[in-house]
C-alpha cells in the first residue's frame, strides 16, 4: 500500500472512533514512518515476517493523562507513530491492514490514557 493510501486509512480509522472517545483525546498527533529507528547495538532480525510479535507496530510518545497535572509544563503535542512496513509485514491484504491500523491506534491511545501493556493485553 502506498503511503498516501495508508495515511488515508489512518484518518478513516481515527474518524471512525466513537465521538465520546475522540472528545477525550487532546493534542495527540498520529504520524506514519516506514520502520522504527534501530536501537544502538541491536541488530534487526532477518526474518521479520516470521516473528510478528517481535515487530513494533506503533509507539506512543508523550506523558499519559494519568501522569499529567496542572503543574505539568507542556512540551509539545503527544504523538503516536505507526510503522507502516511492520504493519504490512503481518497483514496479507488491505482489509487486514485496516484492522491492524485500528488495533494499533487503539493500543497506543490506551497508553495515552495511562494503561500499561498488561492492562492492554486484557482488552
Amino acid at each position: 500500500m502506498d503511503r498516501e493510501r495508508f495515511i488515508k486509512v489512518v484518518a478513516q480509522v481515527l474518524d471512525s472512533l466513537p465521538q465520546r472517545f475522540r472528545t477525550r483525546v487532546h493534542n495527540v498527533a498520529v504520524l506514519v514512518e516506514d520502520l522504527p529507528p534501530q536501537e544502538p547495538g541491536r541488530k534487526r532480525p532477518r526474518n521479520l515476517g516470521r516473528h510478528p510479535r517481535s515487530l513494533v507496530l506503533g509507539v506512543f510518545h508523550g506523558v499519559p493523562l494519568t501522569q499529567k497535572s496542572v503543574f505539568h509544563l507542556p512540551t509539545g503535542p503527544d504523538y503516536i507513530v505507526l510503522y507502516q512496513k511492520n504493519i504490512e509485514a503481518i497483514c496479507s491484504n488491505d482489509d487486514e491492514i485496516r484492522r491492524q491500523i485500528r488495533q494499533t491506534v487503539l493500543h497506543e491511545l490506551g497508553h495515552y490514557f495511562g494503561m500499561s501493556e498488561a492492562q492492554l493485553e486484557d482488552v
